[in-house]
Protein backbone atom coordinates (compact mmCIF):
# COMPACT_ATOMS: atom_id res chain seq x y z
CA UNK A 1 0.00 0.00 0.00
CA UNK A 2 1.46 3.27 -0.74
CA UNK A 3 1.89 6.10 1.91
CA UNK A 4 -0.28 8.87 1.99
CA UNK A 5 2.04 11.92 1.46
CA UNK A 6 1.67 15.52 2.77
CA UNK A 7 3.04 18.70 1.79
CA UNK A 8 2.30 21.61 3.59
CA UNK A 9 1.85 24.78 2.23
CA UNK A 10 3.94 27.57 2.76
CA UNK A 11 3.76 31.22 2.70
CA UNK A 12 4.80 31.01 -1.30
CA UNK A 13 1.69 28.36 -1.87
CA UNK A 14 -0.73 30.73 0.42
CA UNK A 15 0.51 34.24 -1.32
CA UNK A 16 -0.59 32.16 -4.91
CA UNK A 17 -3.38 30.32 -3.73
CA UNK A 18 -5.08 33.35 -2.27
CA UNK A 19 -4.09 35.92 -5.37
CA UNK A 20 -6.07 32.84 -7.92
CA UNK A 21 -9.01 32.58 -5.14
CA UNK A 22 -8.98 36.28 -5.45
CA UNK A 23 -9.04 36.52 -8.88
CA UNK A 24 -12.12 33.88 -9.10
CA UNK A 25 -14.16 35.38 -6.38
CA UNK A 26 -13.67 39.30 -7.98
CA UNK A 27 -14.71 38.18 -11.14
CA UNK A 28 -17.40 35.90 -10.26
CA UNK A 29 -19.30 38.93 -8.55
CA UNK A 30 -18.25 41.24 -11.16
CA UNK A 31 -20.43 38.95 -12.99
CA UNK A 32 -23.12 39.09 -10.84
CA UNK A 33 -23.23 42.45 -10.31
CA UNK A 34 -22.67 43.79 -13.50
CA UNK A 35 -24.79 41.15 -15.21
CA UNK A 36 -27.55 43.62 -16.55
CA UNK A 37 -25.19 45.70 -17.96
CA UNK A 38 -23.35 43.35 -20.16
CA UNK A 39 -24.59 43.54 -24.19
CA UNK A 40 -26.88 40.39 -24.99
CA UNK A 41 -24.53 39.58 -27.52
CA UNK A 42 -20.71 39.13 -26.61
CA UNK A 43 -17.17 37.76 -28.42
CA UNK A 44 -17.49 34.17 -26.86
CA UNK A 45 -14.04 32.64 -29.37
CA UNK A 46 -10.82 34.61 -30.22
CA UNK A 47 -8.00 33.54 -32.98
CA UNK A 48 -4.67 33.56 -32.30
CA UNK A 49 -4.70 36.98 -32.53
CA UNK A 50 -6.83 38.16 -30.58
CA UNK A 51 -9.09 39.19 -32.46
CA UNK A 52 -12.67 38.10 -31.62
CA UNK A 53 -14.01 35.54 -34.33
CA UNK A 54 -17.61 33.90 -32.84
CA UNK A 55 -20.09 36.20 -30.79
CA UNK A 56 -22.72 33.91 -28.78
CA UNK A 57 -25.60 35.12 -26.20
CA UNK A 58 -24.22 36.20 -22.74
CA UNK A 59 -25.50 33.46 -21.20
CA UNK A 60 -22.73 31.59 -22.47
CA UNK A 61 -20.87 32.94 -19.76
CA UNK A 62 -21.88 31.18 -17.56
CA UNK A 63 -21.05 28.47 -19.04
CA UNK A 64 -16.91 29.39 -19.39
CA UNK A 65 -17.42 30.34 -15.44
CA UNK A 66 -18.66 27.20 -14.40
CA UNK A 67 -16.06 25.25 -16.27
CA UNK A 68 -13.44 27.92 -14.37
CA UNK A 69 -14.48 26.59 -11.21
CA UNK A 70 -14.63 23.41 -12.02
CA UNK A 71 -11.40 23.45 -13.48
CA UNK A 72 -9.51 25.28 -10.40
CA UNK A 73 -11.56 22.95 -7.70
CA UNK A 74 -10.18 19.98 -9.55
CA UNK A 75 -6.61 20.80 -9.89
CA UNK A 76 -6.93 21.54 -6.00
CA UNK A 77 -8.04 18.58 -5.53
CA UNK A 78 -5.12 17.03 -7.02
CA UNK A 79 -2.85 19.19 -5.76
CA UNK A 80 -3.40 17.85 -2.29
CA UNK A 81 -2.43 13.93 -3.57
CA UNK A 82 1.19 14.23 -5.06
CA UNK A 83 1.46 10.47 -4.79
CA UNK A 84 -1.02 10.38 -8.31
CA UNK A 85 0.88 12.93 -9.91
CA UNK A 86 3.50 11.48 -12.42
CA UNK A 87 6.59 13.33 -11.73
CA UNK A 88 8.98 12.48 -14.34
CA UNK A 89 11.92 11.13 -11.96
CA UNK A 90 11.68 8.27 -9.70
CA UNK A 91 10.73 9.20 -6.09
CA UNK A 92 13.22 7.73 -3.12
CA UNK A 93 12.40 7.90 0.38
CA UNK A 94 15.40 10.44 0.03
CA UNK A 95 13.72 12.78 -2.56
CA UNK A 96 10.10 12.54 -2.03
CA UNK A 97 9.79 15.93 -0.02
CA UNK A 98 11.66 17.76 -2.64
CA UNK A 99 10.24 15.98 -5.61
CA UNK A 100 6.72 16.96 -4.34
CA UNK A 101 7.71 20.20 -3.10
CA UNK A 102 9.32 21.07 -6.16
CA UNK A 103 5.97 19.33 -8.47
CA UNK A 104 3.43 21.45 -6.05
CA UNK A 105 5.25 24.75 -6.61
CA UNK A 106 4.13 24.23 -10.49
CA UNK A 107 0.87 22.99 -9.96
CA UNK A 108 0.36 25.90 -7.96
CA UNK A 109 1.69 28.52 -9.84
CA UNK A 110 0.46 27.45 -13.35
CA UNK A 111 -2.96 27.22 -11.83
CA UNK A 112 -2.34 30.99 -10.88
CA UNK A 113 -1.22 31.34 -14.30
CA UNK A 114 -4.77 29.88 -15.87
CA UNK A 115 -6.86 31.61 -13.51
CA UNK A 116 -5.38 34.65 -14.21
CA UNK A 117 -5.93 33.97 -18.06
CA UNK A 118 -9.42 33.28 -17.49
CA UNK A 119 -10.38 35.83 -15.08
CA UNK A 120 -9.27 38.46 -17.90
CA UNK A 121 -10.60 36.78 -21.12
CA UNK A 122 -13.75 37.06 -18.80
CA UNK A 123 -13.58 40.43 -18.14
CA UNK A 124 -12.98 41.13 -21.99
CA UNK A 125 -16.12 39.52 -22.77
CA UNK A 126 -18.52 41.11 -20.86
CA UNK A 127 -16.68 44.29 -22.11
CA UNK A 128 -16.50 42.74 -26.14
CA UNK A 129 -13.11 43.93 -26.27
CA UNK A 130 -10.24 41.92 -28.45
CA UNK A 131 -7.71 40.12 -26.27
CA UNK A 132 -4.86 41.89 -28.64
CA UNK A 133 -1.80 39.94 -30.52
CA UNK A 134 0.16 39.74 -27.51
CA UNK A 135 -2.03 37.50 -25.27
CA UNK A 136 -1.46 34.23 -26.93
CA UNK A 137 1.98 34.13 -26.89
CA UNK A 138 2.42 35.69 -23.35
CA UNK A 139 -0.14 33.13 -22.24
CA UNK A 140 2.13 30.01 -23.68
CA UNK A 141 5.21 31.75 -22.44
CA UNK A 142 4.27 31.64 -18.86
CA UNK A 143 2.66 28.49 -19.04
CA UNK A 144 5.90 26.43 -20.98
CA UNK A 145 8.25 28.55 -19.23
CA UNK A 146 6.64 27.82 -15.72
CA UNK A 147 6.67 24.43 -16.23
CA UNK A 148 9.92 24.44 -18.06
CA UNK A 149 11.46 26.12 -14.60
CA UNK A 150 9.92 23.59 -12.65
CA UNK A 151 10.99 20.60 -14.57
CA UNK A 152 14.25 21.76 -14.86
CA UNK A 153 15.02 22.06 -11.14
CA UNK A 154 13.06 18.54 -10.54
CA UNK A 155 15.44 16.99 -12.96
CA UNK A 156 18.92 18.48 -11.90
CA UNK A 157 17.44 18.00 -7.83
CA UNK A 158 18.14 21.67 -6.61
CA UNK A 159 17.11 22.58 -3.40
CA UNK A 160 14.53 25.21 -3.57
CA UNK A 161 15.21 28.90 -2.16
CA UNK A 162 11.57 29.76 -1.76
CA UNK A 163 9.88 30.68 1.66
CA UNK A 164 9.12 27.60 3.72
CA UNK A 165 6.73 27.84 6.11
Amino acid sequence: METVVKIRSNLADKIMQGLGLALMVGVSLYLIIGWSSFPDKVPMHYGAAGEIDRWGGKGEILFLVVLWWIMYLVISAVERFPQIWNTGVKVTAANQARVYRTLKYMVVSLKLIVTADFAYMIVNITLCRPLGGWFTPVFLVLVFGDMAFWIIRLVRGRELSLIHI
